[in-house]
């Protein structure tokens, strides 16, 4: 199982000389699909415009399995989720909409980052517990495969 975040399709923009979707633009459609929890637990663009606070990307193991097309339609998925006091490990997959094959997977690992100072924070609480409430309501579809980036977790 997974847990679904948004639909994305490729650009012409995005494919390169082999005439298939450009390293770059996987990491762009993950990010974009990302975004979306980062909104739900109050972390994400309206946070680090208002309140000075959000996340930053520190490491990432990707997996590029079927190469994706212009015009392809790919579903972009959550695998897996936790976190401890500042960071936040995750993992997502891009599944071709139509053909339903496993084009990538991304594994990150992201830190809580206070703006006004530039440094790495501990979670507040309202935030870290709808993190938290989000887990426990989802894990059941959590389906990660193997992870890398796990022990980055300092629980």
């Amino acid at each position: 199982m997974s847990i679904y975040l948004k639909t994305g399709r490729v650009k012409s923009e995005w494919v390169d000389y082999n005439r298939h979707m450009n390293l770059a633009f996987y990491i762009h459609l993950f990010d974009v699909a990302w975004e979306t929890l980062l909104e739900k637990f109050n972390i994400g663009e309206d946070s680090a415009i208002n309140q000075k606070r959000t996340t930053f990307a520190v490491e990432s193991h990707t997996t590029y399995d079927k190469e994706v097309k212009v015009g392809d339609e790919v579903d972009l998925n959550l695998l897996f989720l936790d976190h401890d006091k500042k960071r936040i490990v995750y993992k997502l997959e891009m599944l071709h909409k139509e053909e339903k094959y496993l084009a990538a997977t991304t594994e990150v690992c992201s830190l809580y980052v206070d703006l006004s100072v530039r440094k790495v924070i501990e979670f507040e609480l309202e935030k870290s517990n709808l993190i938290d409430s989000f887990i426990d309501e989802n894990k059941k579809n959590f389906n990660p495969g193997e992870l890398h980036l796990i022990k980055k977790l300092k629980k």
